[in-house]
């Protein structure tokens, strides 16, 4: 049981302002008037792994209550997350209560000192979870207003669900934020369906922990995205759904008319395969040796074979691995699609008969250039598909 509590963050609100110059706090209340402060640090509370945030409200000086709500790692480096939130009875300077965790259920035990320290404060004290003690000697911490404190808890979790085209959101990705009691039903109804969740997005943070939802992200086929929008909509807890930031990069998309790459409302596949294969085998002169469809992410996996030019006399093997993915600009009917192509990944082996060299493929600062380069893949796309590039600095195709 030393995890729970070896752990839990430091938040550093208290070097807001010492860093970049110091912090104007807002007015203070009217003579009184509750003022609501926050304390988001604890300065070396729990070994510095807890996110802490201290919600106080006070009569002028006075102190009239406060709630401690501390979020740590449930074990040492572990990133499961669990909570306490405890409301503190005051008796001058002393500050106690006693609360239960929310994940485990182990009881909590807190009893802390504060003292102003000119105009930071001070807490001294004991927090216990379970059987594990910590003491708490903290000095010098700032505090914040309502509003500073709000500010900075802003969050976007970057869904929408009625994007006008895909230049902000990528047409394969979606979003889903779900009640947090919910979460494991959702995903648990994923299960056998062509969709590639977010190994990432698992993730149970403070943050999360607070909200009480859980932004789920995954990449579905594009043509298959709105309907599973549609479906998730009416997902018990599903909170909010729509599409969110994925693979797609502006400056390595090209936008063309859709007319002779559709067969009927679906993409021609093969044709677009073998037309974007036979481009990108003449910009890295190259052969094409694998192309594939992926109907969980909608992604093509293209991948290319030419002599490596390092040592001739070896008769060495490039690979390279292209990502690409084709979709309408924009939800719904469309005339028009968009063309993202990865930079390629290169790998160099001796793929000749009999015994072979083994090699690392620690790619030098040269070859990484030449990556970014791409050998002009996409101008050469563009001419291919008659094609518009996206102007970055006018934020429009041009």
């Amino acid at each position: 049981m030393r995890g729970p509590l070896l752990l839990l963050t430091v938040l550093v609100a208290a070097s807001i302002g010492t860093a970049h110059g110091q912090m104007k706090l807002s007015p203070k209340a009217a003579p009184g008037a509750n003022d609501v402060r926050y304390f988001t640090a604890i300065d070396g509370l729990m070994d510095g792994n807890a996110d802490v945030v201290l919600k106080e409200t006070r009569q002028g000086k006075t102190l009239t209550a406060a709630t401690l709500d501390v979020c740590y790692p449930v074990a040492k480096g572990s990133d499961r997350k669990d909570r306490f939130v405890v409301s503190l009875a005051i008796n001058g300077q002393t500050l106690t209560g006693t609360s239960q965790s929310i994940g485990a259920k182990l009881p909590v035990t807190v009893k802390l000192t504060r003292k102003p320290t000119g105009d930071n404060f001070e807490f001294k004290g004991q927090i216990s979870i379970g059987p594990v003690v910590t003491e708490v000697n903290s000095t010098d911490n700032s505090d914040l207003s309502e509003r500073e404190f709000q500010e900075s808890q802003s969050s976007d979790d970057g869904i929408t669900p009625q994007p006008k085209d895909f230049t902000e959101v990528s047409p394969e990705a979606i979003g889903v934020r779900v009640k947090l009691d919910a979460v494991a039903d959702f995903l648990k109804s994923l299960k056998g369906q062509d969709t590639e969740i977010s190994l990432s997005s698992l993730g149970v943070t403070c943050d999360v922990l607070r909200a009480g939802e859980q932004t789920i992200t995954l990449s579905a086929d594009p043509d298959r995205a709105a309907g599973l929008i549609a479906k998730f909509k009416q997902a018990p807890g599903v909170v909010a759904v729509g599409w969110t930031s994925g693979i797609i990069e502006m400056d390595r998309t090209i936008r063309f008319a859709s007319a002779g790459w559709r067969d009927g409302e679906r993409l021609n596949k093969d044709k677009l395969a073998a037309t974007i294969a036979n481009v990108l085998a003449g910009a890295f002169s190259a052969k094409p040796a694998s192309s594939a469809w992926n109907s969980s992410n909608g992604k093509l996996k293209l991948t290319f074979k030419r002599p490596n030019e390092l040592y001739p006399t070896l008769g060495l093997t490039d690979t390279l691995e292209v990502t690409a993915l084709v979709a309408a600009e924009k939800p719904g009917a469309s005339d028009r699609l968009i063309l993202w192509v990865s930079s390629p990944s290169i790998t160099t082996a001796d793929e000749t008969s009999g015994p072979a060299l083994t090699l690392a493929n620690d790619a030098s600062g040269d070859e990484e250039g030449t990556q970014k380069d791409d050998n002009g893949v996409i101008d050469a796309l563009a001419k291919e598909f008659k094609a518009q590039r996206w102007d970055a600095d006018k934020s429009l195709w041009k």
